[in-house]
């Protein structure tokens, strides 16, 4: 028995090669796709090596007992000499089977042979992989030039508020989903009640932070946030509503910390708040000053506040120093994340993500005079989860800030008429909406 190797770059030009040099009786073995050709490695081609056998009664094509010659009347051939052979004779069929020539072609088992093939060279899947991302970037852009389904006139002016507002594409999106699924035609048709449907759905989003009840003195809150959110105010706020003496409650005894004593501006203002209310300010810079300040001020006080420096969300190791100070607080300590309403929408991601490690407990909006477009900081909270506790509107102490709720948030989107008494009936204001925490 003779064993044989040949390769070549097709099929046909290997078995040709095996014809010539062992005639029509062979067997093969084995085939595998190899890469032929080049210079230095570089230029290659792709190539198929086939192994078999020549069964030891058969030679190459000729005379005499090892040869054959083919039957002009078919079927069987015989070889010369005393003896004869028969042996089945071999049609030319379709070239290309490696198999034998006497079966059809199967097309789609040579289609799964060579894509097996081309899995295995890293130059034909990047080929492949460039293909597949130019098709869909073709079936993309055929989508895109598809006209848009007609709209009602309605929904598009009201699709043009959510725009005015900057709510994000995909919570615009879900809430049109809604009104298509549950509002009638006749609600379409009035652009009013069109209107107060969604303020309904937007408002439904709006979570609003419960504080858990009885709370234990004394209660720590810390406030946290990028630089200019108005962090030091908002804290001199919450200590004169908590603090100053009101008919209607009776104050508490309120204290103030400070880890931003590096920052001469905030130090300064702080204390002249803290100066005009009779409030104690503290200063601390370490993890160490912080425990020992709280464990001072941990008998015969009912709320401390701490004020934080203020850095950019991009600046970890500073929010990682921060963090670690404030583990001095205790698991007790409830974490606000102030934000300022007028903040970019790609901004107010970043800084929602980066101050996750704090593990905020809600979100405190501030300077909510300066703009009318809520709807970023709206659709943005909605989607993340998180609550709102408290708005501040201006400047002046105590007075420019209140507890959030739905209807305050609702009153400052630009466009939208909100009918203030029926949005008050939808979502009612407890007593846990208004501050009136006190002993």
């Amino acid at each position: 028995m003779e064993q044989f190797t040949e390769q070549a770059y097709d099929w046909d030009e290997c078995l040709d090669k095996i014809r010539e040099k062992y005639g029509d009786n062979y067997q093969i073995l084995r085939q595998k796709a190899i890469r032929m050709g080049g210079f230095l490695g570089l230029f290659t081609r792709q190539g198929i090596e086939v192994s078999g056998y020549i069964p030891s009664r058969y030679g190459k094509s000729g005379s005499g007992p090892l040869g054959y010659q083919q039957s002009k009347a078919g079927g069987m051939v015989s070889g010369g000499g005393e003896g004869s052979y028969s042996v089945p004779r071999r049609e030319s069929g379709l070239r290309g089977d490696p198999g034998s020539r006497n079966e059809p072609l199967d097309f789609e088992e040579a289609k799964r042979k060579v894509l097996a093939a081309a899995g295995k060279d890293p130059a034909i899947q990047q080929v492949l992989s460039t293909v597949r991302e130019i098709k869909e970037k073709i079936e993309q852009i055929d989508q895109a030039a598809q006209p848009a389904p007609e709209e009602h006139p309605n929904l598009q002016r009201l699709r043009e508020l959510f725009d005015i507002n900057d709510f994000l594409p995909s919570y615009r999106e879900k809430v049109f989903a809604r009104i298509k699924k549950e509002c009638s035609l006749e609600t379409l048709e009035d652009f009013d009640a069109l209107q107060d449907a969604a303020l309904v759905m937007i408002g439904e989003d709006i979570n609003i932070f419960r504080e858990k009840s009885p709370l234990r003195s004394p209660r720590v809150m810390i406030l946290v946030g990028p630089t200019g959110v108005g962090k030091t105010t908002t804290i001199a706020k919450l200590a004169a509503v908590y603090g100053l003496p009101n008919p209607a409650k009776t104050s508490l005894r309120v204290r103030m910390i400070t880890i931003d004593s590096l920052r001469i501006g905030a130090r300064n203002q702080i204390e002249a708040y803290g100066e005009i209310m009779g409030i104690p300010v503290a200063y601390v810079d370490s993890q160490e000053e912080l425990r020992k300040t709280m464990a001072l001020f941990s008998e015969g006080v009912d709320l401390i506040l701490i004020d934080t420096f203020g850095k950019s969300p991009r600046d970890a190791v500073k929010l990682g120093e921060m963090k670690r100070i404030l583990d001095a607080c205790g698991s007790r300590a409830e974490l606000y994340l102030t934000i300022m309403a007028s903040t970019k929408t790609s901004d107010l991601q970043d800084i929602l993500r980066q101050f996750e490690p704090f593990g905020y407990q809600s979100v405190i909006i501030t300077k909510v005079d300066e703009t009318m477009r809520m709807g970023n900081i709206i659709s943005v909270l909605a989607e993340k989860g998180k609550s709102v506790s408290y708005i501040t509107t201006g400047q002046t102490v105590p007075t420019d800030i209140q507890r959030a709720d739905v209807v305050r948030l609702l009153c400052c989107l630009e466009g939208f008429k909100v009918k203030w008494e029926k949005m008050e009936e939808r979502f009612p204001v407890n007593k846990y909406d208004e501050i009136q925490w006190g002993r």
